[in-house]
């Protein structure tokens, strides 16, 4: 499509980074808000923001030499090459190490970890529909061949360069199945937080939506890259972490309610006995 904004000589500017830039940007300035509700310090919000944008591209890379590592062993060479260098990598690899880097961040602040998430759940589904758009730009995460009328064919020969997205097929445009989805849950996500009844509830919906999302889109994706695939091919890797994230989000919405409910017992017989240790103070004081 448009995998390059700018290219002057051998420089180039290409659209995926630009695009996922922005991301970032919109991501982190939803996160500051809805901190500032939860009276956290705007400062440390934002530097989070900033180590969970290193670990999330540290950790797609990563995971993407892993799933490919194969491929990589026959070819080291590669591994220095400008497909990877420009490659987004593997969200679910960002993710992980993200939610590491966050898990770490919290204990260090003495931040509950779930009220972390659920600042930043919203931002992340809004930056993520941001890359994904940059995605379609550059043709990689492209789908399987379709004769819908909505479907896409990619004909820049720079795109099959760098990320090897077939020219001249037509195909499902699962870039943006995933983008419009992200902004949903982005919509479904920032009003819920006006509902919000306990620490973890945002996160937890963001790891029921997207991943139930992604699980589905998987099915459209092509995935001939190798190392693709687990469970004898029958799930891509994409899809079993998906499994584990959406049961997460399960155990996280089930959770916080029950805490919740088993908490108002206890501020219930403490709240009378305070009140009587008042009057029987001020008694005894003559008032």
């Amino acid at each position: 499509m448009f995998p390059k904004i700018i290219q002057i000589g051998s420089f180039v500017i290409p659209t995926y980074g630009l695009l996922v830039a922005a991301g970032f940007v919109a991501g982190i300035v939803i996160s500051i808000r809805l901190a500032q509700r939860e009276g956290l310090s705007k400062e440390k919000i934002y530097n989070l923001g900033i180590y969970l944008a290193l670990a999330g591209m540290i950790g797609s890379k990563l995971f993407l030499l892993w799933q490919d590592r194969a491929y990589y062993w026959d070819n080291p060479r590669q591994l220095f090459s400008l497909s990877v260098l420009q490659s987004g990598g593997i969200f679910y690899g960002g993710l992980l190490v993200a939610i590491g880097v966050a898990v770490w961040f919290a204990h260090r602040n003495r931040i509950r970890f779930v009220k972390l998430g659920d600042v930043f759940a919203p931002g992340v589904a809004l930056g993520h529909a941001f890359g994904r758009i940059g995605c379609f730009s550059a043709g990689c995460c492209w789908g399987k061949p379709t004769s819908l009328p909505w479907g896409v064919t990619f004909e820049d020969p720079y795109s099959h360069e760098i990320v090897g997205v077939p020219l001249g097929i037509k195909i499902h445009p699962t870039q943006l199945y995933e983008a419009v989805a992200e902004a949903l849950i982005f919509v479904v996500l920032y009003f819920q937080y006006r509902r919000k009844r306990f620490d973890g509830q945002i996160l937890g919906w963001y790891l029921l939506l997207y991943p139930t999302v992604r699980f589905l889109i998987e099915f459209l994706r092509s995935h001939e890259g190798p190392g693709e695939g687990m469970f004898w091919g029958r799930l891509s890797d994409a899809q079993a972490v998906s499994i584990v994230l959406i049961a997460t989000g399960v155990w996280l919405l089930w959770l916080g309610p029950y805490r919740r409910r088993a908490a108002t017992p206890v501020a219930a017989t403490l709240a009378p006995a305070s009140h009587g240790h008042t009057r029987r103070a001020a008694k005894l004081s003559g008032r």
